[in-house]
Formats: structure tokens, sequence, C-alpha cells
């Protein structure tokens, strides 16, 4: 199993890293445009193998896309990150050209590859690829809604003062701070929902929490976060490379699922070998539907931007 990783920042380097650990692939490229970046985050990574018990070997380049040839999985982070005050959608301009560029130059190398994005504007990002690419839809998805969903299971296990293992919950929409729908209504404390242990007004606090997550934690660290893109990145490549049927809450393109048609956004789907094998259509609320209507609207608003 092989997996490429472009961009060798702090998400790009999170995301070598916790593939590396979990010891499922065999070889991850990281690869940067920055001279020796990509080179050294391998190298320092690589030295880290015996003391965390991996044998993946982890190789960086400098912009060599022959070295990510036949990569089973590509994940594309590169671009420019937010900080403190900037949305995710004021990135377009910049990002939109970088993404195209590389989810090109990956395709060229790896025809047969599935590519997991993880720029920012997340959804319109993942919508360029497909317009872009030959690649089947279901071998296209957005991390956005796995990260936006452990930042809810945190923010629900904080307010239930429970541990984080007792908690699921799920978060679907659009990836940016007006656009997530938590779907607080269908969160259970071990198979019991957590309205039955906190109240409306605490739940509510959780939902707008969770949909500034990423702006709280840009304004604190001064641009975006790491660890937990990182980690969620590692979750999906895992349940596609090893074939798990795992459900999560990923950007995909829809085709009259939710009713809704030619964009990408935030649906829980089954991943397995195949990327996205099936598209889970839950029964919602008709608030929920609203809200997720709305979502919609301002991720078209934002695809309107790109120049196809």
């Amino acid at each position: 199993m092989k997996v490429t990783v472009v961009g060798a920042g702090a998400v790009g380097a999170s995301c070598a890293e916790y593939i590396a650990i979990k010891n499922f692939a065999s070889e991850v490229v990281l690869l940067d445009i920055k001279e020796g970046y990509a080179e050294g985050k391998a190298m320092d990574l690589m030295q880290t193998a015996s003391l965390n018990a991996f044998d993946t070997r982890v190789i960086g380049t400098t912009g060599d896309y022959t070295k990510t040839a036949d990569s089973d999985i590509c994940v594309i982070t590169s671009g420019i990150p937010r900080k403190p005050g900037m949305t995710r959608e004021e990135l377009i301009g910049i990002n939109a050209g970088i993404v195209k560029d590389v989810s090109s130059n990956l395709v060229k190398h790896s025809p047969n590859t599935t590519i997991i994005v993880v720029s920012n504007p997340m959804d319109t990002m993942t919508y360029l690829v497909h317009k872009t690419t030959n690649l089947p839809k279901n071998r296209i998805i957005g991390m956005g809604g796995a990260l936006d969903s452990a930042r809810f299971k945190f923010r629900l296990a904080e307010a239930l003062g429970a541990p984080i293992s007792d908690v699921d919950g799920m978060v679907i929409g659009g990836h940016s701070d007006k656009g997530m729908v938590p779907l607080t209504r269908l969160a259970t404390r071990n198979s019991v929902p957590v309205t039955e242990f906190i109240s409306e007004d605490r739940l509510n606090q959780v939902k707008e929490d969770t949909k500034v997550g990423g702006a709280t934690l840009t304004k604190l660290l001064g641009t975006s976060a790491w660890y937990a893109p990182g980690a969620a990145v590692s979750g999906l490549v895992q349940a596609i490379a090893c074939d798990q049927k795992k459900i999560f809450p990923c950007s995909t393109l829809l085709d009259g699922e939710y009713g809704l048609n030619d964009l990408c956004i935030g649906v829980p789907v089954v991943l397995g070998r195949d990327g996205i094998e099936k598209i889970v259509d839950i029964e919602l609320t008709d608030a929920e539907k609203d809200h997720l209507n709305e979502s919609a609207e301002g991720v078209k608003k934002t695809n309107g931007l790109l120049e196809l």
C-alpha cells in the first residue's frame, strides 16, 4: 500500500506521521515544492521508526511526481493555511490553482488512485478535483466532515464530563463556520441520547463551539490546526487501505442524494477499498434539512468563484 501526501507543512507532516505510526502502509511519499523540506521531514519521521515501532518507509521529494507513481491513495494538503480572522473561503484564489496543478500531476502518475482533499475551502476544492480530473466520483473524497465530527465529539465529552470513548456524534454539511450541521439529535453517550444528560442550552453551546472549532484554534495558534486534521486523514486512509467499511461523514459529489445535485458536501459515507462505496442517506428532520440546504447554498456560492 503506497500513500502520497502533497504538502509537507504541519498538516501534511501530521498526516504522514499518523499513517506511518499505524503501520498499515508500506510506503508514504511526502512531496513539497520547498527545496529539501519534504526530505527533511521524511528523515525526521524515519528516525522515530524504531522508537514508535513502525516499518512504513517514509520518503520525501521536492516536486518530483515520478516518486509518487502508482500511489493507491493521495492526500492533498497543499495551499496557504488560514490566518486569524480569515474564512476558509478567502483562500480560494490561490489554493484553487495549486490544487488543480497538484491533482493533475498526481493522476498523471497514479491514474487509479483515490484522492483525499484537505486544502481549503475544502468542499469547493473537492468539487474542483471532480471537474478537472477523470477519476470516478467514488475516488474523490473531501476530509472535512471527519474532522468536524471529531471536534463535535470533543465538545460533547467536555460538556458531559465523560470519556470521549463513550461519545458518538456526527457533523454533516459544508466544512465552514456557517455551513456545519452538527446532528445533536443523534448524538449519544453509550447509545443513550445526550439530551438525557445535558440541557438544550448546553447542547446548543456545544453545537456553536463545534462550528467555530477551526477558527478558535486559528486564533490561538496563529495558523490552522494540524494534529486533528492529520488524525482525521489517517482514519480515512486506513479505512480505504484496510477495506474497513467504516462510516465517516465526508465531502462527496451528490447526484440527488439529500435532494442535492452537482456539489460536494459532507454526508455520511461507507469507506472501503473502492473509496466511497455507499452514500448513507439518513432521515433528517425538517430543521436539519433546512440547515443542510442553507449550507449547500453557501458551498454553491463559493463554487461559483472557481474558474473551470
